[in-house]
């Protein structure tokens, strides 16, 4: 049987490669959107993990992803410091602004007390000072590198104001960019406020004690868990999930329309070759399971090609665009058997049609 598939594939190598074609690109499309996907929402995750605070404190709506606002006052910092369990507290302002050039369309920035900030992370300044003026702001090494900047060059924020770059900052830890606490409030006239207040708690404390004395000392804010902001990381990213459950749909039906299309053309090009089976006693399974097990050759070559593809383009992506591209292992999985199941499902009406041929009828008119 391994035989006639095969020469049934080689004789028409023209039609068989449209078909692997539709395969590989289903497979590409669902293993690439989902890499970028999961690779970004990851690398905000990990950004989000470099808090070594286990605590943020907010108000209800000012912290989202696309969002924020400067809703919580700077008074909190001094009550939230009188709580029992709690070591340390660092208030910051994140502005949030529309950016085209930035991978979500939007661009992020915070405002933070530089010094008490980096010891409750664990960060430094890797080149350059922190910032001190008001028109001064320090980057990242992925921003640096992303907006093409040297120690001080000029960067515009804000709808159009100039800000002298003085550092480099690591690790990356939330924005990518950050000035002053002062300078952010001013920027955004917003004295004594902020978004949010990041709380580190003394050793022998666990979170869940302290953030409920928070919650009875400071009712009707907003307490989370900081290793709950990095759980889920897709969940978080508005209209994420949906945009994928489209791609999964959009790549079977890519892969199910080539393959039934060209299934369909071949079959009824082989009617002769079908009827001569027929009559020499090949039943209607042996028809169907023959032309299934053609697409199902056509699909495992097609999510090898497609793999192999999606590899190659993700490394062109990280290598000249920066963007993190992570494949995983479940959505390999998926995209194997969405590819394979399409083959099938769009083999399967020629394949039908193909068995209820009448040897007789074909052979008297071909």
């Amino acid at each position: 049987m391994l035989d006639l598939i095969l020469a049934n594939l080689k004789s028409r190598p023209f039609r068989t490669a449209v078909s692997i074609l539709g395969v590989t690109i289903g497979v590409t499309l669902i293993l690439l959107f989902s890499g970028l996907a999961v690779g970004i929402s990851n690398d905000m995750a990990r950004r989000a993990a470099n808090w070594k605070a286990e605590i943020v404190f907010t108000r209800p709506g000012a912290m989202e992803l696309t969002s924020s606002s400067p809703s919580l006052s700077t008074t909190y910092v001094k009550k939230l410091q009188e709580i029992e369990g709690v070591h340390s507290v660092v208030p910051v302002i994140r502005y949030v602004s529309p950016n085209l050039k930035a991978r979500w369309g939007f661009q992020q920035i915070d405002g933070v007390d530089w010094k008490p900030f980096a010891e409750m992370n664990e960060m430094q300044i890797v080149a350059g000072r922190p910032p001190e003026k008001a028109d001064e702001v320090i980057l990242d090494e992925r921003q640096m590198k992303k907006e093409n900047k040297q120690i001080g060059d000029l960067i515009e924020l804000f709808g159009g104001r100039t800000y002298k770059i003085v550092g480099v900052f690591a690790p990356p830890s939330g924005a990518r960019i950050k000035m002053s606490l002062s300078a952010m409030q001013e920027a955004l006239e917003a004295p004594n406020k902020c978004t949010y207040i990041l709380v580190k708690i003394k050793d022998g404390e666990t979170p869940e004690q302290v953030a409920t004395r928070i919650n009875q000392a400071l009712p009707g804010n907003k307490i989370n868990l900081t290793r709950d902001l990095v759980i889920d990381a897709q969940d978080r990213v508005p209209g994420l999930n949906a945009f994928l459950k489209v791609l999964i749909g959009l790549g079977a039906f890519v892969s199910a329309i080539f393959v039934l299309l060209s299934m369909y053309t071949t079959i009824t090009e082989r009617r002769r070759e079908i009827g001569i089976l027929k009559s020499l006693g090949a039943s209607k399974s042996f028809i169907i399971s023959t032309i299934e097990s053609e697409a199902l050759l056509i699909g495992a070559i097609g999510v090898l090609i497609g793999l192999i593809t999606s590899f190659f383009i993700a490394y062109l992506i990280q290598k000249n665009l920066e963007l993190v591209v992570e494949f995983t292992t479940g959505w390999v999985l998926t995209a194997t058997f969405i590819a394979l199941t399409g083959s099938l499902l769009g083999a399967f009406y020629p394949a039908w049609k193909a068995s209820k041929i009448d040897p007789v009828k074909v052979m008297t008119n071909e």
